[in-house]
This record gives structure tokens, C-alpha cells and sequence, in this order.
């Protein structure tokens, strides 16, 4: 079998189709990535360890918690682990932190899609707590994995996914560490070189 090749940053994600369970409906279906691309949104996929564990709840009813933001601004959210979507909907019937949680549940038994995204951990067989944001053309535009006992913070995800919306939609400039909608941003340029500082003021 060909050894799969890690996505990296910059590069064009590959058109996965997944199994997942959606909670809003509650019924099984399939989650495939270009038909998300195609409606023009941007994809956010959330790689946790595994169903029925510790800090994967916290993280989920996090996540879940800016669902509705992240819709509004055109991102798809999917969590994934290496259950199956069986089990996803007996975690999320079972698990009150779950309740109100409404993104699909995607399941990548196969571990093909963990691999791909470089968060598959082949001592355990699960995946790392991978975050990536991918652009409405299917570009990877970021990516943070955290190991298993230390939890992620969705306020940070939606920040960073509203500057990469941002700089998509004003190609000319960048945003400086933690910019928030609305604050002040950077046109490269001579005219900013050693003078950033003087420019955030």
C-alpha cells in the first residue's frame, strides 16, 4: 500500500467523504469535503482522542458553543475521531455535556484521514487534539495539535478563523498578534519596515 503523505500548511486538502452522525437532525449521513467547498464555506476540522474519554467533552460542548458564530461566518465545523459514528451518537445521547451540541460527528476508523492531517498517534491508534482551518478553496491555512491531557480553547479558534476571513477578504493586509475584529491592521510595505510599532499606535 502507498504511504500517505502528511498535508502540510499551504497545501490543497484531498476530498475525503466520511461517515459522521448530526446531532440537529439526530440521523447518520456523510460528511464529504467538497461539497462543502462548493457552497463556498470554509471547513474547520476538530481531531479529538476518542468517545467516552475526560477532556474530549469539554472540548466539544466548548467548540459547540460558537457553532452558530462559525455558521453565520460561512465555516462548516466537523469533529473526528477514530470511533465510528455508531458511537458518536451513543456518546452524545449519553454524555450531558454533549446535549446541545449540533455539528456533525465525523468517523475516521480507517485512521486515513488522521494520517493525512499528521495528527494519528500509531502508538495509541487515535488522534492527536488536531485543529485545522481550511479556506473555501480547500487550502490548509492552519493547524494546532495539542497532546492528550491538555485541552483547547475555542475562543482562540474563532479569533484565529475571523483574521485568516479577514485577510482572505482584504488580500493587502495582515493581522499582528492577538487581533481582534475590528482592531487595527498591517499594510507590508518600505514604509512599515521598522516601524510597526509606530503603525499600531
Amino acid at each position: 500500500m502507498e504511504e500517505l503523505k502528511v498535508l502540510n500548511i499551504g497545501q490543497k486538502v484531498l476530498d475525503f467523504e466520511l461517515d459522521a452522525y448530526f446531532p440537529e437532525k439526530k440521523d447518520f449521513g456523510k460528511i464529504k469535503f467538497s461539497e462543502v467547498f462548493k457552497k463556498g464555506k470554509w471547513l474547520i476540522l476538530f481531531f479529538y482522542p476518542a468517545d467516552y474519554t475526560f477532556v474530549c467533552p469539554t472540548e466539544l460542548a466548548d467548540i459547540g458553543e460558537k457553532y452558530s458564530q462559525l455558521k453565520e461566518e460561512g465555516a462548516e465545523l466537523v469533529s473526528v475521531s477514530t470511533d465510528t459514528h455508531y458511537v458518536h451518537y451513543a456518546w452524545q445521547a449519553s454524555e450531558k455535556m454533549l446535549s446541545a451540541i449540533k455539528y456533525p460527528m465525523a468517523a475516521d476508523p480507517t485512521h486515513i484521514v488522521s494520517k493525512t492531517f499528521g495528527v494519528y498517534d500509531e502508538a495509541s491508534g487515535l488522534a492527536l487534539r488536531g485543529t485545522f482551518i481550511i479556506d473555501p478553496d480547500g487550502k490548509l491555512l492552519a493547524s494546532e495539535v495539542n497532546y492528550y491531557p491538555v485541552g483547547r480553547n475555542a475562543e482562540e479558534l474563532f479569533r484565529k478563523f475571523k483574521a485568516f476571513k479577514f485577510v482572505r477578504e482584504h488580500p493587502a493586509q495582515v493581522c499582528p498578534a492577538k487581533w481582534q475584529f475590528g482592531e487595527k491592521t498591517l499594510t507590508p510595505g518600505k514604509d512599515l519596515v521598522g516601524k510597526v510599532g509606530d503603525n499600531l499606535q
